[in-house]
């Protein structure tokens, strides 16, 4: 049974101790009130259907991030110490607009209005990361930090901003030709050797630029990555023209192959694009001519395919098996 009991001159006491649960209390302004919550709460332990929810009362989501990017983020992302990786932005937006809002007060409603919201001033593809990104965040704080959510991750309720769809730019061979002219006289002596090596190895900016010597076996051909963007290591095989280039530069004092910061690389591949007259193109379309090139050889698989891209589902190379589709079909015809 539970204990109402008066608090000071206008408050009133409940609390509930019941054998197999932890003891709960709460404060209220009637005793009423003291009393309907304490059969609610009652009648859910003897269904079976009670969540001790004073946690989430109490935290905030702010609080919860925080625990997020000190105890999960180090373990799963990669963390830079100039803190501009994508995922702390995503954070911090979901701090600045919902923050101050504890856990058990987020529902689909709020949610849906911070989607709307948002909408209003970035793509349709940040948005849906940022919420993909609460939705991991409240995860987080119900398996790891044990904080029962009673309305559940409203994430998962409610709709999404729909997916963009996948770049596929690829330049021509004059396009290609005028693009690999103007990096070679860029004043920077990294640029060429890491497009080569993105078109080379199909390593996304991020990885390329956090390469160290130490994880480069070139007796086995090998790169390892021990962190990538979907958090997980993998090793990456090099080709001899991706060899040659490693073996032709410089080794710097850091340790890193490419001593050169994001922004840097930026600068310097926007500026090629500019003087060799392209349109729309950027350092991430490396990666889809690596993975294009590879895909019209058509001797490698799509598993062979997304063992050297790092993708975590084959849903994200549909669109390089019909490349392997229309070999498929030469081949047919022979037969």
């Amino acid at each position: 049974m539970a204990t109402i009991r008066k608090k000071g001159e206008f408050q009133w006491h409940a609390q509930i101790r019941k054998k197999g649960f932890e003891p709960i209390t709460k404060t209220f302004d009637t005793k009423v009130d003291a009393e309907n919550w304490a059969k609610v709460k009652e009648s859910e332990m003897v269904r079976g259907v009670y969540t001790n929810a004073s946690e989430s009362e109490s935290t905030t989501l702010s609080e919860l991030i925080d625990r997020f990017v000190k105890e999960f983020a180090p373990h799963h992302y990669r963390v830079r110490e100039d803190n501009k990786e994508s995922w702390r932005y995503q954070c911090q937006h979901l701090k600045t607009h919902l923050g101050a809002r504890f856990l058990a007060a987020l529902d689909q409603k709020l949610v849906s209005k911070y989607r709307e919201d948002r909408l209003k001033l970035v793509k349709d593809s940040t948005v849906r990361k940022e919420l993909f990104m609460l939705s991991k965040i409240l995860n987080f704080g119900e398996i790891e930090c044990g904080i029962s959510l009673p309305r559940g991750n409203p994430v998962l309720k409610i709709r999404k901003p729909s997916e963009s769809k996948s770049r596929d730019r690829r330049l021509d061979a004059e396009e290609w030709t005028k693009f690999v002219t103007e990096c070679k006289a860029s004043r920077n002596i990294y640029l060429w050797p890491a497009v080569e090596l993105a078109v080379e190895s199909g390593m996304r900016q991020g990885e390329l630029l956090g390469l160290l010597w130490k994880n480069i076996d070139t007796k086995r051909s090998l790169a390892f990555l021990p962190q990538t963007k979907n958090g997980e290591a993998r090793t990456v095989p090099l080709s001899p023209r991706a060899l040659a280039i490693l073996a032709a530069l410089p080794r710097s004092i850091g340790g890193l192959v490419l001593p050169v910061q994001r922004m840097t690389l930026y600068h310097v591949f926007h500026a090629a694009v500019v003087r060799a007259g392209i349109d729309d193109f950027t350092f991430h379309d490396l990666r889809h001519e690596a993975l294009s090139r590879l895909a019209e050889r058509g001797d490698f698989s799509v598993l062979e395919l997304a063992s050297i891209s790092g993708h975590k589902t084959l849903q994200m190379l549909k669109r390089y098996t019909h490349l392997q589709a229309e070999d498929l079909a030469k081949k047919l015809a022979k037969n």
